[in-house]
This record gives structure tokens, sequence and C-alpha cells, in this order.
């Protein structure tokens, strides 16, 4: 069986399938869209917590985690950021990657899977 969250013409923003969860992109949100790296980084992070906890997650049942970055430069401070939101002992495999942004002001995107409650 296959669920599919918050789904438009597009996409879902989740789709779950033998109880893990692939997520869609994640960027920061309008508040945080024109600030430094770390800024964005938190709101994108914010941004996965909130559909992680919609759909029965939770960033330690992380399984995976893919990272777009716009600048390599940026590598250093974003890391700041994600090492203190991931929950000790409970780091996903994890890529990161230079990437072209779908909008000139945004800095990163990340795309993760997990595991939902109840597997």
């Amino acid at each position: 069986m296959i669920q599919r969250h918050d789904t438009k013409a597009r996409m879902s923003r989740a789709v779950i399938h033998n109880g893990v969860a692939y997520l869609c992109g994640q960027v920061a949100g309008p508040e945080a869209r024109h600030g430094d790296i770390q800024e964005q980084t938190r709101s994108m992070l914010a941004r996965v917590d909130a559909l992680l906890e919609e759909i029965g997650s939770s960033r330690d049942r992380l399984l995976t985690a893919t990272i777009y970055l716009k600048e390599g430069g940026d590598f250093a401070a974003m890391n700041e950021v994600w090492d203190a939101w991931v929950p000790e002992g409970h780091a996903p495999a994890r890529t990161c990657v230079t990437a072209p942004m779908p909008a000139d002001e945004l800095k990163v995107e990340i795309t993760v899977t997990a595991v939902v409650e109840g597997y």
C-alpha cells in the first residue's frame, strides 16, 4: 500500500510505503529565504521536523538525507546547524552536494527518508 500526503498535481509532500516515508525537498520558509546559510538551514530543518510530525515520524527515525548546497563554501556553516539538529546516535546516511537552487535566494535544500511510527 502506498500513502500519499498532501498531494498536488506535481508532487506529494511525502509518500509512505512499507513504513518508510520519502519527503519532498524542503527549503527555508518565507521568513528565512533571504537569510544566511545558517538561518536558511535552521528554517529548512524546522520544516522537516513539522512534516515528519505530520506523518508520524521524527528526526531520530531518519534513514537518509541528501543536502543540496548552492555554494560549496557554505558546507562548514551548514554543518554547524546540522550537527546540533541531528540527535546523538541517530545520524542518517547522508550525502551533500552542490547544485543549482530552484530560486536565486535559496542556499540549501534537503530530501530525507524516515521510518514512520509503528514500524
